[in-house]
């Protein structure tokens, strides 16, 4: 396993912290920053010395490189981690390219593992594009496992494998502790994944669901003691990619499309909702929308897989645009609240940015709007 030459594609969250891991397990790691034309090799020391891809960046190390395509002919095996920011429909254009790329020069008896969410179905076209671009056989020739990375959770138990076959080197790998890694088929990690994603997004939007009709002070006072007021705009928006993903496996109707849709429209309505409260909170105080200034904080990984959170902010911010004009956002809690002659209202979209902003706030003319399932206002 000390032996083992891998090469990760992203240098993303996720991706660092599979090849920090790899590293400091003895392996020998390559890591790729797509908007560098070289692989940079990550040693333990540096794994250990640089907990995630902002300290890393921020103190740029002097570190060995390579060149691309030298880094992943060598590759026992690859991991494709890689930042996804586009929207809608061009996600899976995005992906498939950059799959592409990072597979190009992949050499027989090597394996690449595949950590993007997909839908039902998603690994078959991974494989053939594999297959096309290589001119490998997998199962055969090269291997393919699926891995789903998740921005919230450990990582996943089992690994996806073509044909279940199992992968003891891999295992070794990715294991933590004496916790030893399962391999199954494709298509039963593929419904493991989706199982764990609609489990988690029907129970939240039942909370939204059911909080939105706590009109009166004492019903809200009383759920607020709950432990979902800890859930806020950062929670909730938490692999919504993997669940719009899964929500591309179907055409037409059919039970398990009614719950997809009915998430994605309970995030929507819950962002309705909160504009809605913040226009209240404008109507209640006798405030000018001229007069006011709304300042969301938003303390978001920019290295993170996933571009949910990027685009939900941009979505919160151009929305709240249409009815005040003054709308700035802030990925530091630490931002100056004090120096706007206007009226402010800070809108909280997570745990870290309220408690921050709650121990910075001198002015008490500040309100303070948590972004959770009661959109809690405090003056």
């Amino acid at each position: 396993m000390a032996n083992s030459k891998i090469v990760v594609y992203g240098l993303s969250t996720e991706g660092y912290g599979i090849a920090s891991q790899l590293a400091i397990k003895g392996a020998d790691v390559y890591i790729i920053d797509e908007s560098t034309p070289s692989a940079i090799s990550l040693k333990a020391e540096i794994a250990k010395t640089y907990p995630n891809v902002s300290s890393l960046k921020e103190d740029e190390p002097l570190l060995a490189m390579e060149p691309i395509e030298v880094a992943i002919s060598k590759a026992d095996y690859l991991f494709f981690t890689p930042r996804i920011r586009k929207t809608g429909q061009d996600i899976k254009t995005e992906i498939h390219s950059k799959f592409k790329d990072a597979v190009a020069p992949m050499k027989k008896n090597s394996s690449v593992v595949f950590t993007l969410p997909t839908g039902f179905g998603g690994n078959n076209e991974n494989i053939s594009l594999l297959e096309h671009v290589t001119g490998l056989t997998v199962g055969k020739q090269i291997s393919y496992f699926y891995y789903p990375l998740s921005d919230i959770s450990e990582q996943p138990k089992i690994i996806g494998s073509f044909n279940a076959k199992e992968d003891s080197v891999l295992s070794e790998l990715l294991s933590t502790g004496k916790k030893e890694k399962k391999f199954s088929a494709i298509s039963s990690s593929e419904h493991f994944h989706a199982i764990n994603v609609l489990s988690r997004f029907s129970s939240l939007c039942s909370v939204l669901e059911v909080c939105k009709y706590a009109q009166d002070e004492i019903t809200k006072k009383d759920l607020s003691t709950d432990d979902f007021q800890q859930t806020y705009l950062d929670n909730m928006i938490e692999n919504l990619l993997d669940l719009k993903t899964l929500g591309t496996s179907f055409e037409g109707a059919n039970t398990l499309m009614y719950l997809i849709n009915g998430s994605v429209k309970g995030i929507d309505g819950y962002i309705k909702r909160l504009i809605d409260e913040i226009r209240s909170t404008l109507k209640k105080n006798d405030l000018k929308a001229s007069r006011t200034k709304i300042a969301i904080s938003w303390t978001i990984d920019q290295h993170s897989m996933r571009g949910d959170k990027i685009e939900m902010l941009q979505t919160l911010t151009s929305k709240l645009r249409d009815y005040i004009g003054d709308v700035e956002a802030y990925e530091d809690p630490n931002f100056d609240l004090f120096h706007s002659d206007k009226k402010t209202i800070v809108v909280a979209c997570s745990q870290k940015d309220f408690e921050t902003i709650e121990k910075s706030k001198q002015n008490s003319e500040l309100i303070i709007v948590k972004a959770n399932p009661l959109c809690e206002i405090l003056q």
